[in-house]
């Protein structure tokens, strides 16, 4: 990501923390999502004011699982916003009960691509033969 402008990625953080806002995830809860764990509570705060996300690999890494998995919940419902919130908030067996929020939040990077790989049948087919080569 290290080719966006400074405004660019200004941009792509406040459509991540809004998009995130959307589902009902929690600002501490946000800042994990984010690989941003070690980050003072005032860090959301500041990202929201102009602040852009760290141009690290790994946050990048996850603002692509998090941009994917946005983009699957709006192809597998596309006439109501609200259902996205629902499902990320929804115990799945899938997930042993947990809710796929719970799931990214807990499970990190991992949880980001088993989440990532139920809603895009075309990713997990991808990484799966990509591994099993």
């Amino acid at each position: 990501m290290s080719e966006m402008t400074e405004e660019e990625r200004v941009q792509l953080t406040k459509g991540i923390l809004a998009m995130l806002d959307e589902w009902g995830i929690s600002g501490k809860d946000q800042l994990l999502l984010l690989g941003l764990a070690d980050a003072p509570a005032r860090e959301i705060r500041q990202l929201r004011e102009n602040r852009p996300l760290p141009d690290s690999p790994e946050v990048m890494q996850r603002v692509e699982h998090l941009i994917c998995i946005a983009d699957a919940l709006r192809t597998t419902y596309p006439f109501s916003k609200r259902m996205g919130k629902l499902w990320m908030n929804r115990p799945n067996r899938k997930f042993r009960q947990r809710t796929p929020l719970a799931t990214m939040v807990e499970d990190g990077i991992v949880g980001l691509v088993s989440v990532r790989s139920y809603l895009d049948c075309s990713y997990s087919w991808e990484i799966t033969t990509t591994n099993g080569s």
